[in-house]
């Protein structure tokens, strides 16, 4: 039965509807259509999207990184519908296209919403950092974190949270930002923090950034500065023996000041300040072992408990004298016992004592060289006003150059012994306590000013040579090692102005001993009162030589007139022999 014109054009109608509403469902070139896995063949997936024909993905976008297929018949995936058709009459899809339309699409949203993303940071270009979101997107080095980054590379391989500045599919080009991210979640941080903040509260934060003479601590939004002089009650070179960048830490907050938004925290007044009894734990004379943390010029400083240290002066470190470096008896690590010699709390110092832990060698010093005992040792040194002897490993004794020579004037010790001769000598005194001996050279022998007063006893004639002429008079030295001054007064019975006038070295000399002090031994000698004593000697002579002289002339005075008396008689008896005969 033939159709009129009416019924065809019914079911025309009826027909273009269909094929309407068939061209509206069918699938255009780039959307995005979830079907239904068919078939997994060796080198595709077929795919049905309930469309006239089924669709195609190669099987390379499906397989892990071992090369297993990721799907299995049955499954749902998403696709991108590409359009053209193959010669079996299979479309052509894309599930890697379908992932990455889902990631632009998921970006577009956040950028418009303002929302960060989640991105991994996988290299460094020039003027920034590559950061993976799912498609490449650059983040510029201005905006890699709150402060300049100076070290761009240590970021690389971090996940974090980014803001997206910039969107533009069409181009692929897409600007993100990490330091938008983290203002805005420190300032959310800061805002909770400053609800708590204030002076004695204990906060848990974390090291941000470590200096020389800190680090700066992270409490949420806001940061404080931990001193190094506040991490620790004892000793720190440098924070980072403490610390490390990023790790949690309990600190307290000592001051605040709101205005400025300055905090400054401290970590050791969160334990008890081990000073505070430590006067109680070590008195003096007590022994402890502790550990040596540094060495100086002048000593070494020695941890005996944690926070507490004590400093070992190098005048503590060894009974001997000898000035030796520190650094030769200690080093830093260290074990040692030592002795408390004292603690001063309230400047909290501990004076520690090496050498007190060994036995005193002046202790024992006396016993073994008793004062008056001979001792021989080597010289160590000459100096200026004596020579150093040691009579004992460390323990030396000091021959002053007063006590070289009983008698000869010496200039320079120099001139009686040189460093490293054998020196032999008398202990004269110990004193342990200031850790001295004395010894003398000169007390080996007896003093011959002893005996000086006997030998030449006041208006003694001494004959001597002249040692030196001063402006007061002349040194003459009467026996060896023993000098006598002629004083300028006593040099003549006319007055001498000047002693060199008259007198000069090596020239020997008469003269008369007019005064004696073997204690302060001096000797006083007198040209004037030799001349003096020779004139009265030569007076006394004449005057003897007179008197004699006078006895005799009256003598032979008596002698002649006795004589011509006998003659006158006898002449007067011959005359009368003659006148009777």
């Amino acid at each position: 039965m033939e159709k009129t014109l009416s019924d065809n054009l019914s079911g025309g109608s009826n027909d273009f509807e269909s094929l309407m509403e068939e061209s509206l469902k069918a699938p255009k070139p780039g959307d995005v259509l979830t079907g239904r896995v068919m078939l997994v063949t060796r080198d595709s997936v077929i795919i049905d999207i309930n469309y006239k024909c089924e669709g195609q993905v190669p099987l390379a976008e499906f397989l892990d990184a071992e090369g297993h297929p990721t799907v299995k018949e049955g499954e749902e995936v998403d696709v991108y519908f590409e359009g053209t058709e193959t010669e079996n009459g299979t479309v052509m899809l894309s599930h890697a296209k379908a992932e990455k339309y889902k990631i632009w699409r998921e970006l577009e949203r956040a950028y418009q919403a303002g929302s960060p993303v989640e991105g991994l940071v996988v290299g460094k270009v020039k003027g920034g950092l590559k950061v993976d979101i799912g498609v490449p997107a650059f983040l510029p080095g201005s905006h890699v974190d709150v402060r300049p980054a100076r070290n761009l590379d240590r970021y690389v391989g971090q996940r974090g949270r980014f803001q997206i500045l910039k969107f533009n599919r069409a181009r692929g080009n897409v600007v993100v930002s990490r330091r938008s991210v983290l203002e805005r979640e420190r300032a959310s941080l800061k805002e909770e923090t400053l609800k708590v903040l204030e002076e004695g509260v204990i906060l848990e934060g974390t090291v941000k950034n470590i200096t020389d003479y800190g680090a700066f601590v992270d409490l949420g939004g806001l940061d404080g500065l931990l001193h190094i002089t506040d991490m620790a009650w004892g000793r720190l070179q440098h924070p980072s023996e403490m610390l490390k960048v990023g790790e949690k830490v309990k600190v307290v907050v000592l001051k605040y000041d709101p205005g400025r938004e300055r905090v400054s925290l401290g970590m050791k007044q969160i334990t008890p300040d081990p000073w505070t009894k430590a006067a109680e734990s070590y008195p003096p004379g007590t022994r402890v072992k502790g550990k040596v943390v540094s060495v100086t010029d002048y000593g070494a400083f020695v941890e005996i408990e944690k926070g507490v240290e004590g400093l070992i002066h190098v005048s503590e470190m060894s009974w001997s004298k000898r000035a030796v470096h520190p650094s030769k008896v200690v080093n830093p690590g260290d074990y040692v016992d030592v002795q408390v010699l004292g603690v001063d709390e309230a400047n909290r110092r501990i004076s520690l004592g090496l050498k007190q832990t060994e036995p005193n060698p002046w202790q024992e010093l006396e016993r073994q060289h008793p004062i008056g005992s001979r001792v021989t040792g080597k010289v160590k040194s000459v100096t200026d006003f004596g020579v150093f002897v040691e009579i004992e490993p460390g323990i030396d004794g000091l021959v002053h150059i007063s006590d070289l020579s009983w008698t000869k004037k010496i200039r320079h010790p120099s001139e009686i012994c040189k460093k490293g001769d054998d020196l032999e000598a008398v202990v004269l005194g110990i004193d342990p306590e200031n850790e001295r001996v004395s010894l003398g050279v000169k007390q080996l022998q007896p003093d011959p000013w002893t005996s000086v007063s006997e030998r030449y006893p006041i208006n003694t004639r001494v004959r001597g040579k002249i040692s030196s002429v001063a402006d007061f008079g002349v040194f003459v030295e009467i026996d060896e090692g023993i000098e006598g001054l002629i004083h300028i007064s006593q040099l003549s019975n006319e007055r001498v102005d000047k002693p060199a006038s008259l007198f000069k070295a090596g020239d020997e000399v008469e003269a008369l001993v007019v005064q004696m002090d073997p204690k302060e031994r001096r000797i006083g000698l007198s040209i004037k009162a030799l001349k003096q004593h020779e004139e009265r000697e030569e007076m006394q002579a004449y005057l003897k030589r007179e008197h004699e002289g006078a006895r005799f002339s009256m003598g032979e005075m008596l002698n002649e007139e006795l004589g011509l008396d006998r003659e006158d008689g006898e002449k007067r008896a011959s005359r009368g022999e003659r006148s009777r005969g």
